[in-house]
């Protein structure tokens, strides 16, 4: 695996209590098992019941990393690679003109750059990371969205992993799809070549290893959602669109 980013995580004490809460609920009602291997968190199973004393319901925990920095997570191991070459990303569904762009198109987009703190639902946070990517306005102009799509469905190399932004979300002033992070390219634990990047939302929404985007005039529960997730998990209610 590569070397993952060993900025030491800040955390809330709040926070630490709920991260806390979550893993011995889950534990104590035996509903997911926990693999761990490189540094790799990977989760088995599904949660039996929403866990209603926790944010949000049904999340699944999380390990410290050793020495302290992200926590990787995977749901279908080994993460998926990435070759310049062969990497496409697809841009379909309800369009006017279905988009594929190559790795080297990608990033000849707009480009921006931006430092946001990551929060974790189980209760861990990274300050300051520094994201370079392209808004979704920028990355879905040459596909030309039609007005009956009011939702992005993102899928991940990772399959089956796909999550859901309302057209509204994807366009809020700090949301992107990122193909670097804190001055390099994204590195391959944390999504590459691309994933998206919610800073106002917890972390699970930002969907790693994005291979398509996909149009679409409905929200549908992504893979963490149908197992108890908060469809739309802001960090704060007032940001919430």
């Amino acid at each position: 695996m590569d070397a993952d980013d060993q900025r030491r995580p800040t955390t809330r004490p709040e926070d630490e209590r709920m991260g806390r809460r979550v893993f011995l609920g889950m534990m104590g009602a035996g509903a997911v098992g926990l693999v761990v291997g490189d540094g790799v968190l990977s989760v088995v199973g599904r949660a039996s019941r929403p866990l209603t004393d926790a944010l949000p319901d049904g999340v699944r925990a999380a390990l410290p990393a050793p020495g302290g920095g992200w926590r990787i997570y995977t749901v279908n191991p080994p993460m998926p690679r990435f070759d310049p070459a062969t990497w496409r990303l697809t841009i379909d569904g309800l369009v006017e003109r279905p988009v594929t762009l190559t790795h080297a198109q990608l990033l000849a987009l707009p480009r921006v750059e931006q430092t946001s703190d990551f929060y974790c639902v189980t209760g861990w946070s990274v300050l300051g990371v520094r994201w370079t990517g392209v808004r979704f306005a920028d990355l879905l102009a040459a596909a030309r969205p039609l007005p009956r799509a009011t939702a992005l469905r993102f899928v991940s190399a990772e399959r089956p992993y796909v999550d859901m932004l309302t057209m509204k979300q994807a366009m809020v002033d700090d949301a992107m799809l990122a193909y670097g992070m804190d001055g390099r390219p994204m590195p391959r634990p944390h999504g590459a070549p691309a994933r998206v990047v919610m800073p106002k939302m917890y972390g699970y929404k930002g969907v790693k290893w994005v291979e398509r985007i996909e149009l679409v005039d409905r929200v549908e529960p992504g893979f963490w959602e149908q197992r108890g997730y908060d469809r739309d998990p802001w960090l704060n209610s007032e940001d919430a669109v």
